[in-house]
């Protein structure tokens, strides 16, 4: 059964301050499931959270990992595996995920197949060791090369990989959540779940504009795309996540990469009022 959840670097700074308490909080607002990412893992944080799940009534649904250090002295599957694997079996989850193509690996298709050959790698050493391992995109993945998205490619390349769907970066991508969540049916165990929020124009932008003034108006009329609590955007939700559902996702993870100067606690809120109001609390 699909279970709803949230993306802990949605709040990440309190994690990061006390785990334990974050996910109390967590907790409190309904959310039952949490994925670990951008998170310490240090054997505090690991024994704080799993001293929250059973307090609370909560479960890990994933952790993360990256494939090769992105920061000096950065734990990675290449430099740290054994570790990532205690990990993940002391917080009793059998998910993880890598966040985003290295930057290392985004600057040719050549680059793209060389990071995908050793992801595919480490997923079939992970899979010996009873966990899965999943790649979660972003908008670059839909680059075109040779007719043929990134995210395809990589899928070719990788065979071993899940994905991990992000709906909102989908869109901003040029792909349709839907079509993609239908094209990996059976591949995709996680998604996270944000909206999609394109901004009016203020008025002052517009009066510049008749003013000669074109920097303001350039400013929010080619980057007014933002991140959206759950109802607050455009996308069409409720066929998502039914597609979501419908492709065999485990998890549904409520996720806002940026709060724009909100609480993000309250963020989550929103999102979780916007998810009970339409029904889906029984995923909880």
């Amino acid at each position: 059964m699909v279970k709803l959840g949230v993306q802990g670097m949605t709040v990440k700074d309190a994690f990061n301050e006390n785990a334990y308490d974050t996910m109390k909080r967590l907790a409190g607002i309904g959310y039952k499931s949490v994925e670990i990412s951008q998170i310490e893992t240090s054997p505090e944080n690991i024994q704080a959270l799993v001293q929250a799940c059973q307090d609370f009534d909560m479960e890990i649904a994933s952790m993360s990992a990256s494939l090769e250090p992105q920061t000096e002295g950065g734990e990675s599957l290449t430099t740290d595996y054994d570790k990532i694997v205690a990990d993940c079996k002391a917080v009793d989850t059998d998910l993880l995920r890598i966040g985003m193509l290295p930057l290392n690996y985004m600057s040719s298709l050549e680059k793209v197949k060389e990071f995908s050959a050793k992801a595919n790698e480490y997923a079939k050493r992970l899979k010996a060791d009873g966990i899965k391992l999943y790649y979660h995109n972003h908008h670059i993945e839909f680059v075109k090369y040779d007719g043929k998205y990134l995210l395809d490619i990589i899928a070719e390349e990788a065979p071993e990989l899940g994905f991990e769907l992000d709906i909102h970066w989908v869109q901003r991508g040029g792909g349709n959540p839907v079509d993609i969540l239908n094209q990996y049916k059976g591949r995709v165990d996680l998604v996270h779940l944000k909206d999609y929020r394109v901004n009016p124009i203020p008025e002052s932008a517009i009066e510049g504009l008749f003013k000669g003034e074109m920097d303001e108006f350039s400013k929010y009329f080619y980057n007014n795309v933002e991140f959206a609590e759950l109802g607050q955007g455009s996308l069409d939700l409720p066929t998502i996540i039914q597609a979501a559902i419908d492709a065999g996702a485990r998890y549904l993870l409520v996720e806002q990469d940026d709060t724009y100067g909100r609480d993000p606690f309250d963020s989550l809120t929103d999102s979780y009022k916007w998810l009970v109001d339409n029904n889906y609390n029984d995923l909880f």
